[in-house]
């Protein structure tokens, strides 16, 4: 179940070109389970109609003269205590103003004032607008007070010029309003690393080893963690993905690169779910020019790449691993297994051997399911032998799953 999923979100709309941007943003909330209400303010509305947001939410959107009509004593109250999240999108210089200095002239400021949920704001206006010391004394003063700011990004702005004050992109917008939706969750105060995509090793520096791994159930299962609350880092391989809002990101190319950063990253983290799909072997020497055709067919030896997992397992829950080594064994450890024979077979000898508390296995030759594919069908296999065969589910919903049997874990520890 998606975190927005019956979430009652407000969208305040200002008076900005970037308010296209938000019918988008609408939109995208609504189809994730959301009931959004707009609130528009009069500039607002000459950018963008009621309409427009009404027909992508299937709800009402409230405009200033909504302030006047019969529930007028009542409408910002209800709206305002009744939300889980108060998102304004795009935020002028004008009502960044307001905000900060509790000014409520319209429906949408006396909502602000009434309301008891967090606010995020996404602010949008030309570049000396932004960088101008009362904006920026402004958007201290509504840090200081809990707000969250979403942005501004940089690029070319409606006057021509290019600067700091364009309004985030929906997409990046939704993964703020998840950040902040999923701060109490049920691994808030939690540190989870997460592995993703597939290595690379080098015979060149042109070539490579690597496999077929997308990297898409890692930052799945990286969104989800933040979803929960955690504090999520993520050790990524080279992928074609956008890292979720609220990660930290590491970035690694070969599996020693992902071994150190792992070891790093574990010494104070309360779970490790290693998704990523690591070399098992590497070629013994890299050639440190291209090699040619017409040098012939060359003959590459191998050798083991460094196993990440061996080497976690083999650390401690307290003192380091070793003399000096200061590394420490996170309290839950994920694996996964991809296998194309005898998958449960496989997965159970590598739990055991690696001293994972869970492992995910999945079979790669499934024509729906497992590399590059959207879903995946995988059984959980737990240290106590128990077995959990999920049905085919989007990535985003097995990784759902396993932070929520991870949250699990971590309270029963």
């Amino acid at each position: 179940m998606s975190i927005l999923t019956s979430k009652h979100l407000l969208l305040g709309v200002t008076g900005s070109i970037a308010a296209y941007k938000a019918a988008d943003l609408a939109s995208k909330l609504t189809q994730e389970g959301a009931q959004v209400d707009v609130i528009l303010t009069s500039a607002a509305e000459k950018f963008v109609t009621p309409l427009t947001f009404q027909s992508v939410t299937g709800r009402k959107a409230f405009t200033e003269a909504d302030l006047w009509g019969g529930e007028a004593h009542v409408l910002h109250v209800g709206l305002g205590h009744s939300a889980d999240l108060l998102v304004i999108a795009p935020c002028t210089a004008n009502t960044m103003a307001k905000l900060a200095h509790g000014i409520a002239d319209n429906l949408l400021t006396i909502t602000a004032l009434a309301a008891r949920c967090p606010l995020l704001i996404a602010p949008a206006m030309d570049v000396g607008m932004f960088s101008h010391l009362a904006t920026q004394e402004n958007l201290k003063i509504l840090v200081a007070r809990g707000a969250w700011i979403a942005g501004p990004a940089e690029g070319r702005m409606a006057s021509g010029l290019s600067g700091k004050g364009r309004m985030v992109e929906p997409a990046e917008l939704l993964g703020h309003i998840r950040l902040v939706l999923g701060k109490n969750d049920k691994l808030a105060g939690r540190k989870v690393v997460v592995t993703a995509g597939g290595t690379q090793e080098p015979l060149d520096p042109v070539r490579l080893l690597t496999n077929r791994s997308s990297g898409k159930q890692g930052y799945a299962l990286a969104q989800a963690a933040i979803d929960a609350g955690a504090q999520v880092t993520l050790v990524s391989a080279p992928t074609s993905l956008i890292p979720p809002v609220g990660s930290r990101l590491v970035e690694v190319r070969t599996a020693q690169e992902m071994l150190e950063a792992v070891l790093a990253e574990s010494t104070s983290a309360d779970a490790l779910l290693m998704a990523a799909a690591p070399a098992d072997f590497r070629p013994k020497t890299v050639a440190g020019d291209k090699l040619k055709k017409r040098d012939g067919i060359p003959q590459i030896e191998l050798e083991a790449a460094p196993d990440i997992l061996e080497t976690v397992s083999s650390t401690s829950l307290g003192a380091g691993a070793g003399p000096g080594s200061g590394e420490k064994r996170p309290r839950v450890v994920v694996g996964f297994a991809a296998e194309s024979r005898d998958l449960l077979e496989n997965a159970a000898a590598k739990l055991a051997s690696k001293k994972l508390d869970v492992i995910a296995a999945n079979d790669i030759t499934a024509p729906d399911a497992g590399f590059g594919a959207d879903a995946n069908r995988v059984t959980l296999i737990y240290a106590d032998g128990r077995k959990e065969a999920l049905p085919l589910m989007s990535k985003t919903e097995v990784a759902e799953t396993i932070v929520a049997r991870l949250a699990a874990l971590l309270e029963n520890k």
